[in-house]
């Protein structure tokens, strides 16, 4: 549920307090139900006009509005039908406040939008117990934001950053800040547009996703060059792609000079659904060679540059490649390497590889070989 600058503050000096707005032209009866729920710990705003009223619940975002059906200019029941009407507030429960006793005037309140009523003179123990009533959903509502948020600060200290996307439209509808900034930088795009690539994988793989609940592979996205699009970095394990750079498209990975870093991308869990559509959480994290080469030398007890050599024989380079990766001689690459089986207790390349292999998945699980 998003929030205006207002909504902050108020909850901030309120302790994170329910909001209350309440809207009435007489002043006698504000004075009253002001001081019954500032006594029971509610924050409360106050609007004399249907005008005011709509303004305030803009800005302020409140948990629920007390409303008087009868004001001069703009009545209540056209400001809860406004109210209703603009998706920033549809959500907020009214409350009319009414000296109509009349069904007909009940009904036109329920109809308007109101979600129950009280009758005038006011009872402020009366209104206390409905708001309580009607904000149970409210406060479930900010628990759960509360929640996730900390949930999404927590992934994008550690590094993983997530959006949420929406099918069918293909919307990115959230995103944690560093997880803008990654888009950013590899994908070129911002929101509420997803990255095609992206779009594409999800598209693919929901569906199995939904039915069966099978993670699909995870998608890699190298950075383009200047001027270039973004592409996979060649195809999820047990997928074949198309050749070709073309964006949104996988690329073979076999000859091709590594890359310094990767965006590696998993379909987490669906977060909602509808009956337009559903929405899909992705957690996402950037992968550094070079993060993946300095962990491997610390853990393994290896030089700077025999963690290099190491990590290319995992990458299926020859001593040439690495040498020319390196920009060393192959005999060079091969002395390194031979110092590598010393270290590790090993003979051969293969039996290197595997254990760089082991502690690379150990250190750095999201990482792809």
């Amino acid at each position: 549920m998003e929030t205006t600058p207002l909504a902050r503050t108020l909850r901030e000096q309120g302790a994170n307090s329910d909001l209350v707005l309440i809207v009435d032209d007489v002043p006698d009866n504000l004075a009253v139900l002001h001081d019954a729920l500032d006594e029971s710990g509610y924050t409360v705003l106050i609007a004399t006009s249907g005008e005011q009223a709509l303004q305030r619940a803009a800005q302020a975002r409140p948990d629920i509005v007390l409303l008087d059906a009868m004001m001069p200019g703009i009545d209540g029941f056209e400001v809860a039908r406004r109210l209703k009407a603009d998706a920033a507030t549809a959500h907020i429960p009214i409350v009319f406040m009414t000296g109509l006793t009349e069904t007909e005037h009940l009904v036109a309140a329920l109809e308007a939008g109101g979600v129950d009523y009280v009758t005038k003179p006011i009872k402020p123990k009366e209104v206390l117990a409905r708001m309580n009533v009607h904000l149970q959903g409210a406060r479930r509502a900010r628990q759960d934001a509360r929640q996730a948020g900390q949930a999404r600060n927590a992934l994008d200290a550690f590094g993983y950053a997530s959006i949420t996307v929406r099918l069918p439209e293909g919307k990115l509808i959230w995103q944690t800040a560093l997880a803008r900034d990654l888009l950013q930088r590899y994908c070129d795009t911002r929101a509420p547009e997803t990255p095609p690539v992206v779009l594409e994988w999800l598209r693919r793989h929901a569906p199995d996703a939904r039915q069966q609940g099978i993670e699909p592979p995870a998608l890699s996205i190298v950075r383009p060059s200047v001027g270039g699009t973004p592409s996979a970095a060649g195809p999820p394990q047990g997928e074949s792609g198309p050749l070709g750079g073309q964006r949104g498209h996988a690329v073979p990975s076999v000859g091709a000079m590594p890359t310094a870093s990767s965006l590696s991308l998993r379909l987490h869990r669906q977060t909602g659904q509808d009956d337009d559509g559903d929405e899909w959480m992705i957690v996402m994290r950037e992968v550094s060679d070079t993060a993946v080469i300095e962990a491997m030398s610390l853990s393994l007890k290896l030089t700077a540059r025999e963690a290099e050599v190491l990590y290319w024989v995992v990458k299926g380079k020859t001593n040439k490649d690495i040498g020319e990766i390196l920009g060393s001689s192959p005999a060079t690459a091969k002395k390194h390497l031979e110092r590598v089986y010393v270290k590790l207790g090993v003979e051969t390349r293969t039996a290197a590889a595997g254990v760089a292999i082991k502690r690379i998945r150990e250190l750095q699980p999201q990482f792809e070989i």
